[in-house]
């Protein structure tokens, strides 16, 4: 946002503030002021003056001699290159010793022998932004209005006498992207009020013809609309263009710039159509129809959807409403009949709509921070006395107004205790109650517990946290004394799912892995490639606003992102991988979303290539099933997760049938591991590749606190190995689940170490052999005990899986 100092002052009493002096009062209160520029960029001893004559140089084609009137007594003899040039202008006239920006000292000369006595300036020889300016000016010499008075300063009747404050605005302190919003922070810094400006409407027509209709309820909850006729299209006054271009602003014609002007004064967007081009002068405020297109003031067709806003009559289209008007219904010199827009939009509406056109504006930058809703009618008001005092403009009586909700002023209550243990101060109601009178702030006072109605300008304060913000700003951050922090402790430490979360990603990295992060953001025949852990048909979340395909839907399951790694590697000759990723998927059962979707924290790896590389003897090591299972067994040890349960998963999507498995501990599914389909792994350009996956909360559920100590064993174990011919369909898991169970805590470690099927194996049996270890913490085991266990072992294990011992 940028101040006009000169503007600001109108408003405030700053006579005896320099702009640098309020920049680092505005600065120290937490507006910040990135700079504070001068408009006169070292221009001295320039004025006003009048071109008299003008005529031919007598030895150069493109020179001319003029003489010009420049309030000095006598008439100045100028030699001027500039095509434009003409007699009976006013123009800017550099006298002899003036300077110009770029150290440019003028000089009297001669130039092709005819004597020049100062020059004729052109507006970028001045330092003025030239492009800021009408197009018939940028080129040549500035031609000034017909009431500029001749001899007078040029910098003072160009405005470069000023200063312009930039301030760098949090998106909380819309209100101070007005003039009059700057005007109540500084009001309120200094102790001083602020000075309104004029609004004296003379309705001096008919009865105002415009009617308003609003059907979009939702979207624009107020809009007021005021006619005139007998309007003359002309320049704006030059205070008024000075104004606007010391806000960066190009002035265009006097009703054009009395909108922007009084958008830059309130903060409210206005719009002035073309009555003429109104049918039946009726204002109708709708939602677009789908593909339906407007040619808007850039003459750029834009094709609108049904979320977009639309200011239109009963036929057409006639502007965007809050982003930007239609060509349809532009002032032109020819326009005499307008009708002025002052309309209050809801700021998501204007956000959407901006965005889905590219298109970004003044209007658009106020209108998504939020624009105070109370003022709509006032600052219509202001444009309106504005357009009648600058156009000659006749005002139809009344104002057509419709209006769906009511503004309603925030109510916030704060207590003096709340602030000094906020603040570390120790402040009294007696300095407190000044700072709310300096915000004109209306209050009800009880005791030390201020009722605050806030002003509908400051949307931002919504909390007693806001009003102690308030209170520190105009107290003074300076005078807060630095205290140390006081309260009740606690010792710093990690949760346990922090602390989990660390210990899986250290083994991991320890194992041999890497850590992958991927995009949240998949394309949407990836999403559900391949299976993720929850129980319900998880729907694909889509953005609104994607920026490609490729990144369009929510995840469901980290895998596919993970494939999407192990692509991108194979594709530059990088065939042995192992990758893993601790983020989140966000599911939900919902087609369309009503509520937020539920974010789960999901564990995942993928391998691929081999796991080991040529050594000196010349062995290598494929990633396979086993190698993935011996991972996920020593993870889950490490998070001291006993007991869990392998079983087949068959129908898992994405995933090889015969060669996945689940993890279950107890009644909890923690999650998979096994080869992806041939198809998925096909679609990939991927050779044979093995995935884990698990839901990370449930492992947290799952584990316990490990690290715990015992004393190294004192006597010598007993060794036994057992090998047992069971049917093909028999689990080791439920072999070792009965060896377990009867051995009791004797049983020190069990060990699956072979699996036979082939000759002397009937053809639906298999030979699996185990190695138990039995120990005794405290004696050493006999033989007799040692084989009466082993022999129980045998007979529970014929009972329940009908095992045989292998002869």
């Amino acid at each position: 946002m940028k101040v006009s100092y000169q503007w600001l002052s109108e408003y405030v009493d700053l006579h005896d503030i320099t702009p640098f002096e309020l920049a680092e009062k505005l600065t120290r209160s937490g507006i910040e002021v990135d700079a504070v520029e001068s408009r006169n960029t070292g221009v001295s001893n320039v004025v006003i003056g009048y071109v008299k004559e003008k005529s031919k140089h007598p030895d150069a084609d493109r020179l001319n001699v003029c003489i010009v009137d420049a309030g000095q007594g006598e008439d100045l003899q100028i030699v001027c290159g500039a095509a434009n040039v003409a007699a009976g202008q006013k123009v800017p006239v550099a006298l002899v010793g003036a300077k110009l920006p770029g150290d440019l000292h003028i000089k009297r000369s001669k130039l092709r022998g005819v004597e020049s006595q100062g020059m004729i300036c052109s507006a970028k020889e001045l330092g003025l932004n030239d492009k800021l300016l009408a197009k018939d000016q940028q080129e040549g010499i500035m031609v000034l209005p017909e009431d500029a008075e001749v001899g007078m300063d040029a910098v003072s009747y160009l405005g470069m006498d000023d200063y312009v404050l930039e301030l760098g605005l949090t998106p909380n302190r819309s209100d101070c992207l007005s003039i009059l919003g700057v005007a109540y922070e500084v009001a309120a810094i200094l102790g001083r009020e602020v000075i309104k400006p004029e609004i004296a409407v003379v309705e001096n027509g008919g009865e105002n013809p415009v009617q308003v209709e609003i059907e979009a309820k939702d979207e624009c909850y107020r809009y007021a609309g005021r006619h005139f006729i007998n309007a003359k299209i002309a320049s704006s006054p030059q205070w008024m263009k000075n104004r606007l271009m010391a806000a960066g602003v190009r002035p265009i014609n006097n009703v054009v710039d009395v909108t922007n002007y009084v958008m830059l004064e309130y903060g409210q967007p206005l719009h002035a159509f073309d009555a003429a081009m109104v049918q039946d002068r009726s204002i109708v405020v709708r939602l677009a129809k789908e593909g339906e297109t407007l040619v808007t003031l850039d003459d750029q067709e834009r094709v609108l959807d049904s979320d977009t806003l639309l200011i239109a009559d009963r036929q057409k289209g006639l502007a965007i409403a809050g982003v930007m008007g239609g060509a349809n219904s532009e002032i032109t010199p020819e326009t005499q009949e307008i009708i002025l827009e002052a309309a209050w939009f809801t700021p998501q509406t204007v956000r959407r709509t901006s965005r889905m056109l590219g298109l970004r504006t003044e209007g658009c930058a106020r209108w998504e921070k939020g624009v105070d809703q109370a003022r709509v009618v006032e600052a219509g008001e202001r444009a309106a006395y504005l357009i009648q005092q600058l156009s000659g403009a006749t005002v139809s009586k009344g104002i057509a107004h419709a209006a769906v909700r009511e503004p309603q002023p925030a109510v916030v209550s704060v207590t003096l205790s709340k602030i000094n243990q906020h603040l570390g101060t120790s402040l009294a109601a007696e300095e407190v109650s000044p700072i709310f009178d300096r915000l004109q702030f209306p209050y009800e006072q009880n005791g030390d517990q201020w009722t605050v109605t806030v002003p509908t300008r400051r949307g931002d304060i919504t909390l007693p946290e806001d009003l102690v913000e308030e209170v520190a700003r105009l107290y003074g951050y300076d005078e807060i004394p630095t205290t140390l922090p006081e309260g009740v402790t606690t010792q710093g430490q990690l949760t346990h799912g922090q602390r989990m979360r660390r210990t899986i990603r250290q083994h991991l990295i320890g194992a041999g892995l890497n850590e992958a992060i991927s995009y949240a953001l998949v394309h949407p025949e990836k999403a559900e490639e391949v299976a993720g852990l929850h129980g319900f048909a998880a729907k694909p979340i889509s953005l609104a606003m994607p920026m490609s395909e490729e990144h369009s839907v929510l995840r469901t399951s980290l895998v596919p992102s993970l494939l999407a790694t192990l692509s991108y590697n194979r594709n530059r000759q990088n065939h042995n991988v192992a990758i893993f990723e601790l983020g989140r998927v966000f599911l939900t059962a919902e087609e369309k979303l009503t509520q937020l979707p539920e974010e789960r924290l999901y564990l995942a790896g993928a391998l691929t290539g081999q796991w080991t590389r040529t050594n000196w003897m010349g062995q290598t090591q494929a990633v396979d099933f086993y190698l993935v299972k011996g991972l996920v067994e020593s993870l889950l040890s490490r998070l001291g997760i006993t007991g869990a349960q392998y079983r087949p998963a068959t129908d898992l999507a994405g995933m090889h049938p015969g060669r996945t498995a689940e993890v279950w501990a107890g009644e909890s599914r923690l999650g998979y591991f096994g080869q992806i389909h041939p198809a998925t792994e096909k679609a990939h350009d991927l050779a044979e590749t093995y995935v884990f996956q698990f839901d990370a909360e449930e492992l947290e559920k799952a584990s316990a606190p490990v690290g715990h100590y015992r004393q190294l064993p004192k006597h010598p174990a007993v060794t036994r190995d057992l090998a047992l011919v069971v049917g093909r369909d028999v689990q080791a898991d439920a072999l070792e689940t009965v060896i377990r169970k009867t051995a009791g805590e004797l049983l020190e470690s069990l060990t699956l170490f072979d699996v036979y099927m082939g000759e002397r194996i009937a053809a639906d049996k298999k030979s699996m052999a185990f190695s138990l270890v039995f120990r005794h913490q405290e004696r050493t085991l006999q033989d007799e005990e040692v084989q009466q266990l082993t022999q129980a072992v045998v007979e529970a294990l014929k009972k329940e899986t009908g095992a045989e011992l292998r002869m």
